[in-house]
């Protein structure tokens, strides 16, 4: 016996494998690990518990599911108290603390604490993937993945949440579900006071400490820190939209904006503001809505004293110190900081308005001018000063309208100690610094700087436009004439009319 181990175990370091798989081509050194392999093929279980119905193809399997009935956990980490039953795994946990990474893929340099992790990696550049659904051709590279999607197929959802009444396919998903209600978050970083409910979360923060970014992009050169990301990037190279509605033919590239869709489809909005009665269909979004009233702005610029309320508004902010703009439009040199502000400007080059009112024929290049479009139809004014009750459709307009109480004007003169409240305030007073009128009239040739004083320019030329049908008047604004003929049929009675248009104007 062991002649025939250390036979194995020379070959080993000979690499040569001279067994292999007939089914799938699978190949190793040893006849054992064979026979084991074969087993993925026959399903023959021949290690079985005697305490319960369980039953595995690897004996390792049945000695880790037996400490499960004896919950004994003799292996113990010095560091932080973790106990498991196994030497190998508390090997494994080591490497949490001394940061020990020993396998690396051969393609791209990606580091991992763990063989199977490696293995699976591996699977991004072969493209393997070995697990098949036998009800359609989906196919994924982990067993896992597989899972998730049979319940599409079945449509079951065992696990209930008992506070709120959500329902999921799977118990690991309930798990992290009611981390929500108690607030639990037992992972935590040991470089700084962060914790997290999700280990997954746990491990995106960890990159901060180390800057790590393990995974690129063949096509752009684009560097994440987590393979699901880029995952969702190739997406923006090959177009694929995996997740499809079975409502209609919408399809999407991520499974969030799929689940945002099928709202529309059901109309539900679970999730209300108990501070103003604001109704959402995501957590998401509430938990974004809720920072209008509590005034929270927890995303801080480390270059100065900038906070905002959304990730987005920071990152749009960011550019202002580096002065980056890499997105350029091909039409008309436009150049912006974020590749979505690109392809909105696009629209106006192309016409394209993508978002239809499904009540009339309205359409928009924008989603929240279809957004604000659709509130038209309800009467609906979700957002509320605290102040005054000013209602409003929008969320923007609200924070503007917000600073007639704080005295908050963000919009500074780089050329001047001007300040102002609103954006378009400002792009109005920069242009007395460089005397520009782009805004020119077709009739006269008159110039302005702004397009609003154009369009007031514009009804000088319209003198006489609406006239009087009962006598010789005419005037050059519709609001006069309408006022004018309240004098025909002896029916003054509005008090604007009468006050803001004079007889001698009449």
């Amino acid at each position: 016996m062991a002649d025939s181990n250390l036979g194995g175990h020379e070959q080993e370091h000979s690499s040569e494998k001279p067994y292999m798989c007939g089914e799938c081509g699978y190949r190793t050194a040893r006849k054992s690990h064979l026979s084991q392999h074969m087993r993925i093929h026959t399903g023959e279980k021949p290690y079985k518990c005697d305490l319960c119905d369980y039953s595995s193809a690897q004996k390792s399997n049945l000695d880790c599911h037996l400490a499960k009935h004896t919950g004994e956990k003799p292996y113990m980490c010095g560091e932080c108290g973790y106990r498991t039953a196994y030497k190998s795994h508390l090997s494994q946990h080591m490497r949490r603390h001394t940061g020990e990474k020993p396998y690396m893929c051969g393609e791209c340099g990606y580091w991992t604490a763990h063989k199977s992790a490696l293995s699976q990696h591996m699977k991004t550049h072969t493209g393997e993937k070995p697990y098949k659904c036998d009800q359609c051709d989906y196919s994924a590279a982990r067993k896992s993945t597989l899972d998730s999607h049979r319940v599409k197929h079945t449509g079951e959802k065992p696990y209930m949440c008992g506070e709120c009444g959500y329902w999921t396919a799977h118990k690991s998903a309930l798990s992290q579900h009611m981390k929500t209600h108690t607030g639990e978050k037992p992972y935590k970083c040991d470089q700084c006071d962060y914790s997290a409910a999700r280990k997954s979360a746990l491990d995106s923060h960890r990159v901060k400490h180390t800057g790590e970014k393990p995974y690129m992009c063949g096509e752009c050169g684009y560097l994440t820190s987590s393979r699901s990301s880029l995952s969702k990037h190739m997406r923006t190279h090959t177009g694929e939209k995996p997740y499809k509605c079975d409502m209609c033919d919408y399809s999407a590239a991520r499974k969030f904006a799929l689940n945002s869709h099928r709202l529309k489809h059901t109309g539900e909005k679970p999730y209300m503001c108990g501070e103003c009665g604001y109704r959402m269909a995501h957590k998401s979004a509430l938990s974004q809505h809720m920072r209008i009233h509590t005034g929270e702005k927890p995303y801080k610029c480390d270059m100065c004293d900038y906070s905002a309320a959304h990730k987005c508004s920071l990152e749009n902010h960011l550019a202002k110190h580096t002065g980056e703009k890499p997105y350029m439009c091909g039409e008309c040199g436009y150049r912006t900081v974020e590749k979505s502000a690109l392809s909105r400007h696009m629209r106006t080059h192309t016409g394209e308005k993508p978002y239809k009112c499904d009540q009339c024929d309205y359409a928009a290049t924008r989603k929240f001018q279809l957004e604000s479009h659709r509130l038209k139809h309800t009467g609906e004014k979700p957002y509320m000063c605290g102040e005054c009750g000013y209602r409003t459709v929008q969320k923007s307009t609200l924070s503007k309208h917000m600073r007639t109480h704080t005295g908050e004007k963000p919009y500074r003169c780089d050329l001047c100690d001007h300040s102002t409240a609103q954006k378009s305030s400002l792009d109005m007073h920069r242009v007395k610094h460089t005397d520009e009128k782009p805004y020119m009239c077709g009739e006269c040739g008159y110039r302005a700087a702004h397009k609003s004083c154009l369009s007031k320019h514009m009804k000088s030329h319209m003198e006489g436009k609406y006239k009087c049908d009962q006598c010789d008047y005419s005037t050059g604004k519709k609001w006069v004439l309408d006022c004018h003929r309240l004098k025909h049929t002896r029916q003054v009675t509005s008090p604007t009319c009468v006050g803001s248009v004079g007889t001698g104007q009449l």
